[in-house]
């Protein structure tokens, strides 16, 4: 002390305000600083390499994608482990020690970037340095938002805020401005978290999307960053670059052009940093300058035609663009009708409307159009796809050329007949509808669409449609035959109902039947007899042109109806044979031969929640990677298992067009937010009564059952010394003394499907609508897939060690089922009603059951889970009127209510 008393003590200097990151190597970001590259390929959902690599355990050839990143630019790299088939936690941990011991990745700062705070939280221990923390947001509210802060500021880290707050995403320029506002006070007032280490992420959204309110999104993230830099002093932003160009995926050099030419806007407005792919950044000065004034018209949203403009030279900026312009035009120089043959058959609309015009000019009446070479064209698409040379998604293309052209033609149609006086020559006329209470028409409308390309007029009523409505529009229309569709077996009776009321109605007209529940048997037993004229079950869109041309031929009608009569006959009397040679046990003996399991020997866990679980906005981008894409193929009747389906030497290269549409369509679905995927599930104390399952309180605050689920039993047997099962034999019996317990869930992936496919509509794009539908039921049933998964994994956690690749978990081999009312092994549809009251589903979702029990929206599933490992999938089959009674009596309703709902499972 006496040695430096007398030394004046060394200033404390000022410390500007810097965000001050560091891996091996400090790292200063200020005014001075260039642009900052952040590296996106180290994310499992920015890299398919990086996925399959982690996937795979790869973690070793991993680290060469982190290193390229640093080689290549990137001062920062951003680390995602959040996929669907990873534990992203464990990933994260494994992936950051691995880099902690290559100096030439590890000396630049990280980027933790996951949706789940538990996931960030183990990135934080184990990381060395100062790094950052993607993402807060006060989507959750103010407290979760402020507590993370406080965590990150603890564990010596950076926050990056998402534009987010409990209305969602902020998509204007007033919403950004607004959240963002909102969360540096919070931060800098509450958190004590400095300025200079916030960082805002006001959203970055694809533009040129072809939808008008997305037209503003580039140039309002450039003007909310011009706002950040003038009033929240020191902040920074940032961004994740690639989504501004989404709408041109799989054109590389159009989106290197749209990126560079946003960063230069974006950084000369106040942007610091970008999550980009530092080896793929074209340089400004270098876009030509046709295309650079293009892509700034696009981005800065100064025209309004921007995005056809810049659509215009697309295909010249693929490669070279030159020789596959050249020869994507020369179909142009064909004569008029031959370019619509042509455009008709390669589902090519640019030019339709032009053409048409031209057509119309050259015509004595605008009607002579359609009659002509647009019905010629179809035609020729008819032949192809009914010998097989074209397939369905190619015929769907087509259809909307015509609809297209067709809509053009009308009002010159109708000014036409106007002025003549004379009305137009009717086709064939087709009514399709599916019936009261089911909303379900993805294959209503792909036969609709096929019908169309084969010169028949259709009259569709959409979804819902009551019988009497069915039967007004028929008699006024004056149509030709009725095509009822459904897919729930309560529709098999709205059926029926509709052959009754054509009876009473004196009509005579041929019905067509379809749907996934219909069948040859149960049209010939139990529609056919109550209607006098031809019914016909057509099996899939591929028939019905045939069959429906065989029923309006003047000279085939007669033999095709005679020979379905024979063919409804011979059924008939083979179902009798049948039923007198194997009728169904009694139910008492049923009863006797009823599955018996070891509940001393076989107790499953205590689940880990007591509350249902809900989700109201699953991210659309995990459930695509868990998507079963072999009946999405079936959907478009392309046979085959995914995927081998896409080498196929016949349909393979339609299928790989149709996978590349699907995942262009799921981009959309994805950076749209066209869909909602919304969830709630439950984990219940359940025992067995008899063939009932009684479930009670998680909480355990209401003594006795809140419910009671019926379950309904074997009765035919299948083979010798077989059980006979019901559901309840999975969930230990009361008598045992042990507490077993059942799950429930009902997930969708349809909100706002319906508006997205009116949007199609409007568009007369019979493909997009059809193609968001078959998506949406795709994604359903991938959220079912991953909830389940978690339940088994986690909540419920009877099998905590289970890790199945996506394919043996599609195939079902993990243990326990999820069976859905109104499926075989429990087929009454009208216990989703319990199941839905358990769950409160209505309260906690938008999904709604219809007066017939379906879904809405469409895409939605319901159902249980039994975890006992015993436990398998199987059909109830045919039942007796003995269990028909019991059922009806342990359920308290009618004999005829259980009837009507039961109807298909009656032994008759």
């Amino acid at each position: 002390a006496k040695t430096v008393e007398k030394i004046t003590p060394r200033p404390i200097p000022e410390i500007p305000p810097r965000m001050r990151l560091s891996g091996l190597e400090p790292m200063e970001i200020g005014p001075d600083t260039l642009f900052v590259n952040i590296g996106e390929r180290t994310n499992v959902a920015g890299s398919l390499r990086f996925k399959r690599l982690i996937l795979d355990e790869q973690y070793e050839t991993a680290l060469e994608v982190a290193s390229q990143q640093v080689e290549n630019g990137a001062q920062v790299i951003d680390i995602n482990m959040d996929e669907a088939m990873l534990d992203a936690k464990a990933a994260m941990v494994r992936f950051l020690n691995l880099i902690a011991a290559e100096p030439d990745i590890s000396r630049v700062p990280v980027m933790l970037d996951s949706s789940n705070w538990e996931v960030l939280e183990a990135g934080l221990k184990c990381l060395q340095g100062k790094g950052i923390v993607n993402s807060i947001s006060l989507k959750e509210g103010e407290e979760p938002f402020l507590q993370q802060a406080r965590l990150a500021r603890r564990y010596g880290a950076a926050v990056l805020v998402m534009a987010f707050d409990e209305q969602g995403q902020a998509d204007t320029l007033e919403r950004r401005i607004e959240i963002c506002q909102r969360a540096y006070t919070l931060l800098t007032k509450q958190a004590d978290i400095p300025p200079e280490d916030i960082i805002f992420d006001p959203n970055i959204f694809a533009v040129g999307t072809g939808i008008d309110d997305h037209n503003s999104y580039a140039v309002d993230f450039i003007e909310t960053c011009r706002w950040i830099r003038a009033n929240l002093p020191h902040a920074l932003i940032s961004g994740g670059v690639s989504n501004v160009s989404f709408s041109f995926r799989g054109n590389n050099p159009m989106r290197e052009a749209i990126h560079a030419a946003f960063l230069y806007h974006a950084i000369q407005a106040g942007m610091d940093m970008g999550i980009v792919n530092a080896g793929q950044l074209a340089v400004y000065e270098e876009i030509p300058e046709t295309l650079r004034k293009r892509v700034e018209d696009l981005i800065l949203n100064r025209r309004e035609d921007a995005t056809d403009q810049l659509l215009e030279i697309a295909d010249q900026v693929k490669g070279d663009g030159s020789a596959t312009e050249e020869k994507s035009q020369a179909w142009r120089e064909l004569p008029v009708e031959e370019r619509l043959r042509h455009a008709m058959i390669k589902g090519v609309s640019d030019h339709v409307e032009a053409d048409v015009e031209e057509l119309r000019q050259q015509s004595a009446h605008p009607l002579e159009v359609v009659e002509g070479p647009l019905m010629t064209g179809m035609n020729a698409v008819g032949d192809l796809f009914g010998e097989g040379k074209m397939f369905l998604p190619q015929v769907v293309k087509s259809a909307r050329v015509m609809k297209r052209a067709v809509a053009y033609l009308t009002p010159y149609i109708e000014e036409a007949n106007a002025g003549s006086g004379g009305e137009p020559q009717s086709r064939a006329r087709i009514l399709l509808a599916t019936v009261k209470g089911d909303v379900h028409d993805i294959g209503k409308n792909i036969v609709k669409v096929v019908l169309q390309c084969n010169s028949f007029e259709v009259i569709d009523l959409g979804v819902m449609t009551p019988t009497e409505e069915i039967i007004r529009r028929a008699q006024e229309e004056k149509v030709d035959i009725i095509g009822l569709s459904g897919l729930i077996t309560p529709s098999l009776e709205q059926m029926i109902r509709v052959a009754e009321e054509m009876e009473r109605a004196g009509m005579t007209i041929p019905l067509m039947v379809g749907g996934a529940t219909t069948s040859q048997a149960h049209t010939a037993v139990k529609i056919a007899p109550a209607y006098s004229g031809p019914v016909v079950q057509v099996k899939d869109a591929s028939r019905s042109v045939s069959v429906a041309a065989d029923l309006i031929h003047p000279e085939r009608r007669k033999s095709f109806i005679q020979a379905l009569k024979t063919q409804h006959e011979e059924i008939r009397q083979s179902r009798a044979a049948r039923q007198e040679k194997k009728p169904p046990l009694p139910l008492a003996e049923a009863r006797r031969q009823a599955l018996r399991l070891d509940w001393e020997g076989e107790t499953t866990p205590m689940p880990n929640i007591t509350e249902l679980q809900g989700c109201h906005d699953h991210p659309i981008a995990e459930l695509r990677e868990m998507i079963d894409w072999s009946p999405f193929f079936h959907t478009w009747q392309l046979k085959g298992l995914y995927p081998k389906i896409l080498d196929h030497p016949e349909s393979g290269n339609e299928a790989r067009k149709l996978f590349d549409d699907a995942q262009k369509w799921l981009d959309r679905i994805v950076d749209e937010k066209l869909f909602k995927a919304q969830g709630v599930f439950g984990i219940f104390p359940a025992n067995a009564v008899g063939d009932d399952i009684q479930v009670f309180d998680p909480k355990g605050q209401q003594k006795g059952p809140l419910a009671v689920i019926h379950t309904l039993r074997q009765q035919q047997p299948s083979a010798v010394g077989a059980p006979m099962r019901a559901l309840a034999d999975f969930i230990a019996p009361k008598e045992s003394g042990i507490m077993d317990h059942i799950g429930l869930f009902a997930v969708t992936a349809g909100v706002g499907l319906d508006e997205a496919v009116a949007a199609c509509e409007k568009k007369q794009d019979d493909y997009g609508a059809i193609m968001l539908k078959a998506l949406a039921d795709r994604l359903a049933e991938a959220f079912a897939e991953r909830v389940h998964m978690r339940v088994r994994r986690m909540f419920w956690g009877y099998a905590p060690d289970e890790n199945l690749s996506l394919k043996k978990m599609l195939k079902e081999k993990y243990v326990g089922i999820r069976p859905a009312p109104g499926y075989p092994a429990c087929p009454d549809h009208t216990e989703k009603e319990t199941l839905f009251k358990l769950l409160e589903a209505t309260e906690r979702t938008e999904i709604r059951l219809t007066e017939t029990l379906a879904m809405h929206p469409a895409a939605s599933i319901c159902g249980y889970y039994f975890a006992h490992p015993e436990s398998k999938y199987f059909s109830v089959g045919r039942i007796g009127q003995d269990q028909l009674e019991d059922y009806a009596a342990r359920k308290g309703i009618s004999l005829q209510e259980a009837e009507k709902w039961l109807a298909p499972n009656l032994d008759d």
